[in-house]
Order: C-alpha cells, then sequence, then structure tokens
C-alpha cells in the first residue's frame, strides 16, 4: 500500500500533554476496560501518545507494542516506561511481521481523514478473529468550538475548516465492514469534559490541540482570535472557574472475520 499524501501535522509538546490535557488518557482508561486484555495476548496500541495507556493495557500481562506518529512522544514514551516497545510509524500505513490478537485505539483516529488506508493497515496486523478498540471523536465533537473559531476568522477574512474525522455510527460501521470487520459494539454518546487550567483552559487546549484549526490565521493575530472565541463560548461553556468542552466520542468494538484476509 503507498503511503497516503501527507497531511498538515499539530504540534506535539509531550510534557504540556501529560501536565495540561491528562483528560485525555484518563478517559482513555473505560477504552481499555472494552479492550478487557488478557495475559499472553499481544496487542497495538495505535497513537499510543506517551504511553500512559499502553502501560494500563499490558498490567494483566499482555505483550504491548506502542505505535505514534509523534517522535515526541515515542521518545516522552520510551523513557517513562523502558520496558516495552514503542515505534514512530504512520497508522495509514503501518506493518509487523508479528500479528496481533488485537488493535487499541484511544483519542487518535480523528486526526486522520484518510480511514480507509488506517483500517487496512489495522485490518492486515489481525489475526483472524481478532477485535479493534476505538474511540474517537464522533460527529459534532467540539462543533461549539469549531464553529466559534471559523465565525471569528471569518469576521477577519480567514477560512477556516475542521482538520478533524467525526465520523456517525453509521459512516464508521459501514468503513470497518468494508475492511472486512464485523461490528460487534458502537456507540455515540455526549461527554462534555472539563479542560485542565482553569481560566486559562480553552486557550491551552486550542493551542495544543488546535494548530491544524487555526493554519490559516496568521500568528499575530491568533492570540486575538482565540480572546474573541472566549467572549463567545462563555456563557455556555464557562462554569465555576473551568472551562467545558462540548466532546462527543465514538466507541467501537469489531472483529476481524475469518475470511477478511482474502479481500
Amino acid at each position: 500500500m503507498g503511503k497516503p499524501d501527507e497531511k498538515p501535522a499539530n504540534k506535539w509538546n509531550s510534557d504540556s500533554y501529560d501536565e495540561g490535557h491528562s483528560f485525555v488518557f484518563e478517559y482513555g482508561e473505560g477504552v481499555v476496560d472494552l479492550l478487557e486484555p488478557e495475559h499472553g495476548e499481544r496487542i497495538l496500541d495505535l497513537g499510543c501518545g506517551t504511553g500512559h495507556l499502553t502501560d494500563r493495557i499490558a498490567e494483566p500481562g499482555a505483550t504491548v507494542v506502542g505505535l505514534d506518529a509523534s517522535e515526541e512522544m515515542v521518545e516522552t514514551a520510551h523513557e517513562t516506561y523502558p520496558e516495552y516497545t514503542f515505534v514512530n510509524e504512520d497508522a495509514r500505513d503501518f506493518s509487523f511481521d508479528d500479528p496481533f490478537d488485537a488493535v487499541f485505539s484511544n483519542a487518535a483516529l480523528h486526526w486522520i481523514p484518510e480511514q480507509d488506508a488506517v483500517l487496512e493497515s489495522v485490518a492486515d496486523a489481525l489475526v483472524p478473529g481478532g477485535r479493534f478498540v476505538a474511540e474517537l471523536g464522533g460527529t459534532g465533537n467540539v462543533a461549539a468550538i469549531v464553529n466559534a473559531v471559523r465565525d471569528e476568522a471569518a469576521a477577519r477574512g480567514y477560512d477556516v475548516e475542521s482538520p478533524w474525522y467525526f465520523p456517525s455510527v453509521g459512516e464508521y460501521t459501514s468503513k470497518l465492514e468494508s475492511h472486512g470487520f464485523e461490528t460487534r459494539y458502537a456507540t455515540l454518546f455526549d461527554r462534555p469534559t472539563e479542560l485542565d487550567n482553569g481560566t486559562d483552559g480553552l486557550a491551552d487546549w486550542l493551542g495544543m490541540f488546535g494548530d491544524s484549526l487555526l493554519s490559516t490565521i496568521p500568528d499575530d493575530e491568533q492570540s486575538t482570535v482565540i480572546a474573541a472565541v472566549e467572549d463567545r463560548l462563555r456563557e455556555a461553556q464557562f462554569q465555576d472557574g473551568t472551562w467545558i468542552a462540548d466532546y462527543r466520542r465514538l466507541r467501537v468494538v469489531a472483529r476481524k472475520t475469518q475470511s477478511s484476509d482474502d479481500r
């Protein structure tokens, strides 16, 4: 499979990610529970970030490999958890010599519009009957934030498009089916999420996750746009000194069918 065209990448700072946005992997604990890792299983953590959930998956005695496209995230994961294997690879185009019993992903896949390429690689990495357990942003995720940024940018003459892929249940389960998976569980749910760092929470969130969203706005105007976005959202999404992001999450559990290797 040829590598898809490169897209502008978000710039990741692993220290800021761990210190100021720990809710990402803390909420991921529930996805690990859905995975139900077992002793002796070989599991791939796809989009492993700084490795905290990789460590959690390994607790029952599973052999876990972490994969992430960010070199800095992988380096931090290696330093924090030297007992595990971490690789710096593209989720759209990866392969391993030995297959996995399961592929796990939390809060990573919505960064990749080319889901067909991702799911092809995931299917190829699994044993027949292997499971794929994932959570990603679902349709409508952070819509209030995206719309506020878009409106404030437009008022200044700039076009802003969401860089994320937030599918519906029907859209994503259809993609899974087309790549040889049988969906066993799928749900879309609202998860209003408290952002860290008090009054700075929304600005910090945009600083960590919004590089691509803000990319068409000149650097010297971004702080003005962010302040205007805060003004737009404060009444509805700032409560008791904390910003609340309008997260909506999609969780899926799917099995690779026995015949999917013959695709």
